[in-house]
């Protein structure tokens, strides 16, 4: 955990306030803050309660049962005089029972109500928010990476990502009318952990892997638990701007799938959701529009700030993260790497001309059928 005595130059809140407390990030957020003997009070807040093993960890944290768009979370704010809020709550898709109209009336009137409540309160010295690199978008024509300054080559496809550069404009908007708080927005690069569903791991482990036709692309990723260092450090420590957060490195796509042992299949990109949900099943119809564009495109963060500026350096670089991910699903591999590396060899040999390790290369292209009872074990 990230010691509450921070090196950054900020100072250590005594009075902090978490939205979105009901869901992994928010809550385990939570969970790290509540430990800090640095921080008075830790109070999480969300429209729907935290699970009894989430409530548990959370500690001495006060939990109160608040929407944000509700005028009692600034009765909240105002009487236990909270001085740093983390707003974590942003919705990436909208409610079961609800519509796009929904998600965007929680995501942004909920923002904008709650910086409104930061803005009047005289207490409050620092709001973070949790924001993501679906900001950027994905195309064919992004940089190798993004710099804090960039802005999306096209206007991204998906709600969370309009969202999400609706609700940076507000915050810094608030900032500008309040200058004595301290604004720290975080893009977190897609997260990757167990705990987590529908993520790049989730659909790289599939036994067949839908792809696009002529698309390969850069994966760099955010250890879910790197993610919550980040959060934490800006929280407890000096963060004033917007960082990049991400492990060091990218995979490709076709590597991704080819190191958890998976079967590629490229396809059309017409007929990639029909036919993705026939390969991937029912889990498809999980990953948002900007997943579904990542998984064609991918995206790279530039990390200078968050090094140089917040002082955070993640734990896991993209490959470990993935890594990590593969060994606690427990993945069974349908294709071993090493008859890739074998038959790539031995294709190379081939075209080279080399007429005697053409006939070794027989037994080798030959390996998956010959190996695949030990696959079964």
């Amino acid at each position: 955990m990230v010691e509450g005595d921070n090196t950054s130059g900020g100072t250590t809140p005594r009075v902090v306030l978490v939205t979105g407390a009901s869901r992994f990030l928010g809550g385990y957020l939570v969970t790290r803050l509540a430990q800090n003997p640095s921080i008075e009070r830790v109070i999480a807040v969300d429209a729907v309660s935290p699970s009894k093993d989430m409530m548990r960890r959370m500690g001495r944290a006060e939990f109160v049962r608040a929407d944000i768009r509700n005028p009692l979370i600034g009765k909240v704010i105002r009487n236990a005089e909270v001085d740093t809020v983390v707003h974590a709550s942003t919705l990436q898709k909208a409610p079961k029972a609800g519509s796009r109209a929904a998600m965007k009336d929680m995501n942004v009137i909920g923002a904008m109500q709650l910086f409104a409540v930061c803005q009047k309160a005289p207490t409050v010295r620092k709001v973070i928010l949790r924001s993501a690199s679906v900001v950027y978008g994905c195309s064919a024509k992004d940089p190798a990476q993004f710099t804090e300054e960039m802005s999306a080559r096209r206007r991204p496809p998906g709600g969370y990502a309009r969202d999400s550069l609706e609700i940076e404009g507000y915050l810094r908007g608030m900032g500008r009318r309040r200058p004595d708080i301290s604004v720290g927005i975080l893009r977190l690069a897609p997260l990757i952990g167990p705990q987590l569903t529908a993520t790049v791991g989730h659909y790289v482990t599939a036994p067949l892997v839908p792809t696009i036709v002529g698309r390969n692309a850069r994966l760099q990723l955010l250890h879910v638990e790197d993610a919550l260092a980040a959060l934490e450090k800006a929280t407890i420590g000096h963060a004033s701007g917007t960082y990049n957060i991400a492990g060091d490195g990218v995979v490709m796509m076709s590597q991704a799938i080819r190191r958890a042992g998976r079967v590629e299949v490229p396809m059309p990109l017409a007929l990639f959701r029909s036919v993705g949900s026939a390969l991937v099943g029912s889990s498809m119809r999980l990953y948002t529009d900007e997943q579904l564009e990542y998984f064609r495109f991918g995206c790279g963060l530039d990390t200078t700030r968050m090094r140089s500026e917040l002082g955070f350096e993640p734990r896991w670089t993209t490959m470990q993260a993935l890594d990590d991910f593969m060994r606690a699903m427990q993945t069974r591999r349908i294709i071993k790497s090493e008859w890739i590396d074998r038959a790539e060899n031995a294709l190379t040999t081939i075209l080279g001309g080399d007429a005697a390790a053409a006939a070794t290369s027989a037994d080798v292209m030959h390996m998956p059928l010959s190996g695949r009872s030990a696959v079964k074990g």
